[in-house]
């Protein structure tokens, strides 16, 4: 299993503390830069990798160290975030890495990640090693799958793994993560595996191989993990186990905004505007990948996105909330024939005994579709996890409890059949009545109801 040690520093590791901790391995050892610098290698005389040092990360942004990490392990904020990741393939490499981090904790005070992993040893004897073959990140590569192992308690969508899923994609492979029976994914991982050909591949010692969001049993065949083909699926006994989430709720807004392309665009406001009638508060930070490491700034978010459209790229990112509400939304924006378009998905945790603010969404559609662009937007609840992670069990399916139109939406399809979109429903006006929007209460009766959305 690839070992991940995070070393968190209050001050910047410079260029003198990273040179310390690089000769970890001693002189025989290779060091070479990829991705513009943003990877460190450590390698064997034979050129293949042992350890990948990522560039550090200043987070900025409170409590996502102990969203990802867990409670207890570094409680000040700003910090410094940097990863080094060793090799599966040779044993002495995670010692390797242990070192890298030990030694810039040392010299720069803060703390190792896992507890117990960080030292300030040479680790010798490592020149004549081999490490990986495969892409850095990639723990095994077939000609079908690419095969990343990960132990952590929370696997997150990190600026690395993202990377392994968009190489996967380029040369036609499936992301296959393989993780310990008790992990858990972030939301915006699930979210970018449930938009890729990939699988979350669940190793428990005791019963094998399963699918980590359907349960359903695996095998290795033919380079990739599988079902096991019986004619019928089968679901793991472990699957079907309790999530721990009794009494916890979701509440899911998946929001499309449409706004002209002109120079005095401002993107983010939309979401925003969902997170203030939501939580009281906007959002605290965004960033490109987890850990989230920026303060919130729509005008820097429009900034990126621009840049990359000026490459014809779309952009993706991940935007946390404060520590007053669990809040977490991945947000794509890309040029379409009408204009810019934002699809983001916003997710707020509720626990055992807090009320969700269902009431607050017809005032937030209100406001979405006269001043914000608002093309559609569904409201769902789940039982789910608080913490908006998702476990390798059993969790019921979002239930709908709302739909909104904006005012294009319902001129394209007129106003008499866009009223009649949700059988049975008579719908709340949004704005101005020569151009208005239109709001459904579908009172948990799903998606079964609506006829034209």
């Amino acid at each position: 299993m690839t070992q991940d040690v995070i070393a968190l520093t209050p001050r910047m590791p410079d260029t003198r503390t990273l040179l310390a901790g690089l000769h970890a391995g001693g002189p025989d050892l290779r060091v070479n830069q990829a991705g513009d610098g943003a990877v460190v290698r450590l390698c064997a005389d034979s050129g293949q990798t042992l350890v990948s040092l990522e560039a550090p990360r200043y987070l900025q942004v409170p409590g996502e160290v102990e969203r990802l990490l867990g409670k207890g392990v570094w409680d000040e904020s700003p910090v410094w975030w940097t990863e080094a990741r060793a090799s599966s393939a040779a044993a002495e490499a995670a010692r390797l890495a242990g070192s890298v981090a030990g030694r810039l904790a040392a010299v720069l005070g803060g703390a190792v990640w896992p507890p117990g992993a960080g030292h300030t040893e040479v680790v010798p004897d490592l020149a004549g090693l081999r490490g990986d073959t495969a892409p850095p990140g990639v723990d095994v590569l077939t000609a079908r799958a690419a095969v990343v192992i990960q132990g952590r308690p929370v696997v997150a969508a990190t600026t690395w793994l993202t990377d392994v899923a968009r190489n996967a994609v380029r040369t036609g492979r499936e992301l296959q993560l393989v993780t310990p029976p008790g992990t858990r994914l972030t939301f915006p991982l699930h979210t970018l595996l449930d938009g890729l050909p990939s699988r979350w591949v669940v190793r428990d010692p005791a019963c094998g191989y399963d699918d980590g969001l359907s349960g359903a049993v695996l095998d290795w065949y033919d380079g990739r993990f599988d079902p096991v083909d019986n004619g019928t699926p089968r679901i793991s006994d472990a699957f079907r186990q309790p999530a721990g989430a009794e009494g916890e709720h979701q509440l899911i807004l998946s929001l499309r905004t449409i706004h002209p392309a002109d120079d005095r665009l401002t993107l983010g406001r939309a979401l925003e505007l969902a997170w203030r009638t939501l939580t009281g508060a906007p959002p605290a930070g965004w960033s490109t990948a987890e850990p989230v490491n920026v303060p919130w700034s729509p005008r820097q978010l429009t900034e990126l996105a621009r840049g990359r459209a000026q490459r014809s790229l779309p952009t993706w990112v991940v935007a946390v909330g404060g520590a007053g509400r669990p809040s977490i939304a991945t947000v794509r924006v890309s040029h379409t024939a009408a204009g810019v378009e934002e699809r983001a998905t916003i997710v707020l945790g509720y626990g055992s005994g807090h009320d969700v603010p269902l009431d607050l969404v017809p005032e937030l559609a209100a406001s979405l579709a006269t001043g914000h662009g608002l093309a559609t937007m569904v409201t769902q609840l789940r039982s789910a996890r608080a913490d908006l992670s998702t476990p390798a069990r059993h969790q019921p399916p979002p239930v709908p409890v709302s739909l909104a139109l904006g005012p294009d939406a319902v001129a394209d399809l007129g106003l008499a059949r866009a009223r009649e979109a949700v059988a049975g429903v008579t719908p709340l006006r949004l704005g101005p009545a020569i151009r208005p929007g239109l709001h459904f209460e579908l009172g948990g009766r799903g998606q079964d109801a609506v006829r034209f959305a």
